[in-house]
């Protein structure tokens, strides 16, 4: 298998769906697409799909991470590095299909460790290089990465990034985020979610404080400006930055918001009728072992509105206090996180600092506009924290 660059995902449709047995921007694919080097091999893939259960999901993308793998371990015994690297991203990139949406299983663990130790050689040669660190918080230990600019010191410090990942994808799957940060001269940590990945604490708006405490670690670096502190986050992301934002606007001094519901927007009947429809399609699918429940739990109109007591920044008293400068991108057929967030952020809270993108043929992430609005996002923060501020309660 080659790892040669050959996407070919530029005329795929576009339709807001959760179908693995589809590939198209705005499908269930959406949040690897960027990622795969060859579109026929994502193809080919799928079309051996015959369910979603580990037993017969699991071993079609373990099949083809491992064939990138040892491609990429004999790239590396040959000593070219480079190309092996982007072979054991491939590698990474399919084996996280595989684990798909978090460890449910024991088969799924397995591919968890797959695709963490091919990130892991994929990093290997990285300059400069890749760190796992570990963020403590309340005697929890959240396993992150983290890298900083060759020149940055205690003489010399950088501003500094949290990029915060989703709900289904880890760490591993946003390495290209700090290397964005890292081309625009700051310092990145990425974080897993609470919940997925190998951050231990619950799903649950208390577990800001995580994120807090990683704001805290990259404060204490000798490397890293104090005062100069940005975070950046994708769909359950987006909704954790905001949340931090609000939560420590002393520490966060800008913030990139791609995606995330329940910032206080209320949908309409229709609209709210037609979410609960499409979370519950989605929920039909179960990536678990034969027999386990779905994935996804099904919702309701009476849930959602619980959903929202329980996580929105206008319920949870933070609205007002996301001071800093803020960007937020979506795509405007967003079946998960409707645009009505970001309008409503645009009509509420304090009234200057905020900046949007709205993709109109675009979804969820708006990930088929990723070439742009990524790079972009990182330019943004880097302006934003480039001269230092003072910091504000």
């Amino acid at each position: 298998m080659s790892a040669t660059t050959d996407t070919g995902i530029e005329g795929l449709p576009f339709a807001p769906s959760e179908d693995p047995f589809v590939i198209e921007h705005g499908g269930f694919y959406r949040r690897w697409l960027a990622m795969i080097d060859n579109l026929g091999v994502l193809q080919e893939a799928v079309g051996r799909l015959t369910g979603t259960t580990d037993d017969v999901w699991v071993p079609v993308w373990r099949e083809v991470g491992r064939r990138y793998e040892d491609e990429g371990d004999r790239l590396e015994a040959s000593g070219d590095h480079e190309t092996a690297r982007r072979a054991y991203l491939q590698a990474k990139t399919y084996y996280a299909i595989g684990r798909f949406p978090r460890v449910l299983t024991p088969l799924k663990a397995e591919v968890d460790r797959d695709c963490r130790r091919a990130y892991l050689k994929a990093s290997d040669h990285l300059d400069p290089p890749l760190q796992v660190v570990e963020v403590e918080c309340e005697g929890k230990k959240v396993v992150c990465h983290y890298r900083s600019p060759k020149d940055a010191g205690p003489n010399a410090p950088v501003p500094a990034v949290l990029v915060m990942c989703g709900g289904d994808v880890f760490k591993e799957d946003r390495g290209w985020a700090g290397e964005l940060v890292l081309e625009e001269g700051l310092a990145a940590l990425v974080m897993d979610s609470p919940a997925t990945g190998e951050n231990p604490f619950p799903h649950v708006p208390e577990s800001v404080k995580a994120w807090m405490a990683a704001i805290d670690w990259l404060a204490a670096r000798p490397e890293v400006d104090a005062d100069r502190i940005g975070a950046f986050g994708i769909s359950r992301g987006g909704y954790s930055v905001m949340l931090l934002a609000g939560s420590y606007p002393e520490r966060v001094m800008a913030a990139v918001a791609n995606a995330g519901n329940h910032f206080g927007y209320r949908m309409p009947p229709e609209e709210a009728q037609a979410f609960v429809e499409m979370r519950n399609a989605r929920s039909a699918y179960v990536f678990g072992a034969p027999g386990d429940p779905p994935s996804f739990s099904p919702t309701s109109m009476e849930r959602e509105e619980e959903d929202f007591r329980r996580w929105a920044l206008t319920e949870l008293g933070v609205l007002e206090r996301i001071a800093c400068p803020l960007l937020m991108i979506n795509g405007k057929r967003d079946h998960l996180a409707p645009i009505g967030n970001i309008y409503f952020m645009l009509e509420n809270g304090p009234v200057t600092g905020k900046e949007a993108r709205v993709y109109p043929d675009d979804g969820h992430c708006a990930f088929k506009h990723f070439a742009e609005w990524g790079p972009a996002s990182f330019r943004w923060l880097a302006e934003k924290l480039a001269d230092p501020v003072v910091p504000r309660c």
